[in-house]
Parts: structure tokens; C-alpha cells; sequence
């Protein structure tokens, strides 16, 4: 399947992909902290290719689709920004709106060890903004890079450095759909899901969607940390 064809099925906005992704996040997240914790979720409920699944598997695999998607829109936003410095900056805020709540959701309490995935994602809009800028300086490029790089282990932000590494292979291969979707799943578990959410975003038509207005903006940015306090309220 040629890029071509993929190009006559493309019916996806940016809006509809990041609500796609939010919700396959949000379905991770539950089957991963409240879930899991109840025995009818986590009997077999069927049985594909030999392998007994349950009900939280099946949210856990629908929730791989969610960081490919988020890493595709990264790298949308990357290139069609304004402003990539305000970019950068929205990203940062968010991180950190978002630390207490993931601290909270993944370990009942506000230091944990890991970073939120805002942070990988951070690191990467990072990245990819010396590569534009130190284009024609690649001995700082690559610098700067394997610093990001070690950073990104040390912080254990989620996905950690192959979440970073994903995310550099992404731009990268950026013009080739087919070749991206086969290439990048070999850096992240449940690699047949992230294979499936980037073909998703082969149909994606390059147009920004229903989220037009400001406050629909902040909405989606909110959803991040709001969801995660309500799980852990939730769990609690």
C-alpha cells in the first residue's frame, strides 16, 4: 500500500486523532490503576491465537494507541507552529501542572520516582528544535541530542529514551507513512498496536478539526492532569 492510496482515505482531523488518543489514554489509565484491582476484570474474556485476555488487557493494548498519536501531532505541531517557543512553553506548563497528578495516580503519593509523559514529549519538541536550528552545526546538533538523550534516562520520563528515540525516528521518517508505521513499533511494548495507531494517522487529511476555539484548546490540555486526579480519587 502506497502512500498514494493512503492519501485517498484521509478523513481524520488533528482534532479527531487527539481525541482518539485521549480516550485510549484514559482507558489505560483506568484499567491500570482502579480496574485491575476487581476480579471480573480480570478474568479471561476471550481467547485470540492462544492467548487468554481480560477486559484490562484489552484497555491496556486500546491504550498503546495513545503515545503514537500524541508523538504524530507533536511532530504536526512542530512543523506548523506559529511560535515554537510558545509551543515549547505550553508544553513545560503542562509538565509540571501535570507531575502532582501522575505522582498520585501511579504512586499514592507527590515525589515518585518517574516523570510524566509530558516530559518525554518536552524533551523531544527539545530535540527536534535543535535539529532545525543547528541544521548546518551537526557536531552541536548531535551534542545537544545525547545530552537530551541522558536526560531523559536520568528523569525516567515515561517511555523514557525509547520514548525519546521514537519520537526523533518519527520526524525523521515523518514523509513516508508506510515505512514510518513498520519502522517505529520497534521501539515500544505491544508493537502490532503501535503498527495499527500509525496507520491510524495515515488517514489523517492535515486539517486542524472541531477544536478551533480556545477554550477547546485548554479543554484537551486539561484533560491530562484532570483525568489522572480523578482515577486517583477514584481508586482511593
Amino acid at each position: 500500500m502506497s502512500n498514494s492510496i493512503l492519501d485517498r482515505f484521509q478523513i481524520l482531523s488533528g482534532s479527531v486523532l487527539k481525541l482518539i488518543a485521549c480516550i485510549a489514554m484514559l482507558s489505560d489509565h483506568l484499567a491500570k490503576v482502579y480496574l485491575v484491582r476487581f476480579s471480573w476484570a480480570n478474568i479471561v474474556w476471550f481467547t485470540f491465537v492462544g492467548k487468554s485476555i481480560s477486559l484490562v488487557e484489552i484497555m491496556e493494548m486500546f491504550g498503546r494507541f495513545a503515545f503514537p498519536i500524541f508523538v504524530f501531532l507533536l511532530v504536526e505541531g512542530f512543523e506548523k507552529t506559529k511560535s515554537r517557543r510558545k509551543y515549547g512553553i505550553s508544553l513545560l506548563i503542562l509538565a509540571l501542572i501535570s507531575e502532582i497528578p501522575f505522582n498520585l495516580m501511579n504512586g499514592n503519593a507527590i515525589l515518585f520516582p518517574k516523570q510524566n509523559v509530558m516530559f518525554t514529549l518536552l524533551l523531544g519538541f527539545l530535540a527536534l528544535c535543535s535539529l532545525g536550528y543547528f541544521r548546518n552545526k551537526p557536531l552541536i546538533s548531535f551534542a545537544l541530542l545525547l545530552v537530551m538523550f541522558f536526560v531523559s534516562r536520568y528523569m525516567q520520563a515515561d517511555y523514557q529514551t525509547a520514548g525519546f528515540i521514537f519520537i526523533l525516528l518519527m520526524y525523521g521518517l515523518r514523509k513516508e507513512k508506510i515505512i514510518k508505521a513498520v519502522a517505529c513499533p520497534i521501539l515500544l511494548p505491544m508493537k502490532l498496536m503501535v503498527f495499527l495507531s500509525l496507520m491510524l494517522t495515515c488517514l489523517y487529511n492535515g486539517k486542524r478539526g472541531f477544536i478551533k476555539t480556545p477554550f477547546l484548546k485548554y479543554c484537551f490540555y486539561a484533560f491530562y492532569p484532570v483525568h489522572m486526579l480523578a482515577i486517583y480519587f477514584l481508586a482511593r
